[in-house]
């Protein structure tokens, strides 16, 4: 059994949670790397849907392990909420959990310097969700951040958020915004919640890597999209941490040398929520109907996601970045009405080719997309879950994706169930799953 990371290829929301979900069973341990509790991953199993922001969908397995790295910055109440949740429902998190003692902590004060931050005049709008994990990022990058091993140490705790939090309450009055807060309260609070978490935290690297040397398999599950990377994505539009492949290994202490593959999820479509550059956006009625067939809403805020048009050299963009050894297409069924489908199939701009992503906004809102109409099925394919059954139309549109892409498609999600997913025979994702079909 291999060690792989799966990843958004576009802007996040491609489906991600399903596909852990429904590939974990194939492996020991499945192990969330980066970002926070804005990053919503819905699992449908059932009558049941769950919502999971911190905690790795390979959870609802029962007996895989599920670790979160120290990639994340971690509100210790949205955590405890979720699992609570869980429990509720019959998940033995406790039993199957481990947190990592070196990943870093959100507090109040992060959710008022982001709200500062957005609401500053003269300040391009980024469209965060106000949770506080651009400004916990900020603290960990400056150095004055405080970890969860620092949470669970109560000499050393007191001094940290003390000082911490006076900090943030000098910069928030001198931007004038007045939110007094209990710093006595918080910090009890904090502890609260550090005694209730101290028995799943561990050193997750070495947890990993000691699975990884008796022969475990290890599944790296990525939050939001290649395209949110800090370092890769439509910059300043983008997450506070590496969604990249990459990202992987510094947020979970695994090796490079350790991975065998990495798979990329992708809608038959795309869409992105918040601001930034979007140049297949569909902006009319067919968009609106995108949306309301894939229920496109966020699953963490609710909001409405901007949809568009397939787009073949973003995602060569994403594949070079990540080096994906197959991409998994989900949400198929989509575009089921319609009876042809636009395919970006190359950039212009002033009337130039362009022949690699540009690095500033400014460069990618001036994309002329070219588009290559391509013929729809006009049959429905929800629930559809072996190649073979699917419409010859279908099949030639993932064809086209494919050879416009330069990357196999090794699987095809119809539908938000498990059994509505199809790993095509002999693909190279088939040889890194370590068995046949779903």
């Amino acid at each position: 059994m291999s060690n792989v990371i799966i990843l958004g290829a576009q802007w996040g929301d491609e489906g991600k949670g399903k596909i852990v979900d429904l590939f974990s069973d194939r492996f020991d341990m499945v192990v969330r790397y980066q970002g926070g509790h804005n990053a919503g991953h819905t699992v449908r199993i059932g009558e049941k849907t769950f919502v999971l922001k911190l905690i790795p969908s390979g959870i609802l397995r029962p007996g895989k392990r599920a670790v979160i790295g120290n990639g994340l910055v971690i509100d210790p109440a949205a955590l405890l909420k979720e699992i609570d949740t869980l429990e509720a429902a019959g998940v033995d998190v406790r039993g199957q959990l481990t947190i990592s003692n070196r990943a870093h902590v959100i507090f109040p004060f992060h959710r008022i310097m982001e709200r500062l931050s957005e609401a500053r005049p003269g300040k391009v709008s980024i469209g965060t969700t106000s949770r506080g994990i651009g400004p916990s990022y900020e603290d960990k990058v400056a150095r004055r951040g405080i970890r969860i091993a620092d949470l669970l140490d109560g000499d050393l705790f007191a001094p940290l958020f003390n000082g911490l939090a006076e900090d943030k309450a000098t910069i928030a009055e001198a931007f004038g915004i007045h939110e007094p807060m209990d710093v006595e309260a918080t910090r009890a609070a904090y502890e609260g919640f550090a005694n209730r978490i101290r028995p799943m935290v561990r050193d997750t690297g070495r947890q990993i890597n000691d699975a990884i040397r008796r022969g475990e398999s290890v599944m790296f599950e990525g939050a939001q999209g290649t395209m949110l990377d800090i370092d890769h994505g439509t910059y300043p539009f983008v997450t506070s941490s590496s969604a990249a492949a990459g990202g992987a290994c510094t947020g979970s202490g695994v090796p490079p040398t350790r991975i065998d593959g990495v798979i990329g999820v992708s809608k038959a479509y795309i869409t992105r929520v918040g601001g930034g550059p979007f140049p297949t956006e569909a902006r009319d009625a067919a968009g609106d109907e995108i949306r309301r067939i894939g229920n496109e809403f966020g699953a963490v805020t609710g909001r409405p996601r901007r949809c568009g048009w397939f787009d073949a050299p973003l995602l060569r963009y994403t594949a070079e970045v990540n080096g994906f050894d197959s991409i998994i297409v989900t949400k198929l069924d989509v575009l089921d009405h319609l009876a042809e489908i636009p395919v970006c199939v190359g950039y212009r701009s002033g009337g130039v080719e362009v022949t690699e992503m540009p690095a500033t906004t400014k460069g990618i809102e001036a994309i002329e997309p070219v588009y290559k109409r391509v013929p729809g099925w006009l049959t429905p394919t929800s629930g559809i879950g072996a190649f073979e059954e699917l419409p010859e139309k279908a099949k030639s549109y993932l064809k086209f994706l494919e050879s416009k892409t330069g990357v196999e498609v090794g699987c095809v999600s119809t539908g938000p169930e498990r059994n509505q997913t199809m790993v095509l025979p002999g693909s190279r994702l088939e040889q890194l799953l370590g068995n046949g079909r779903v």
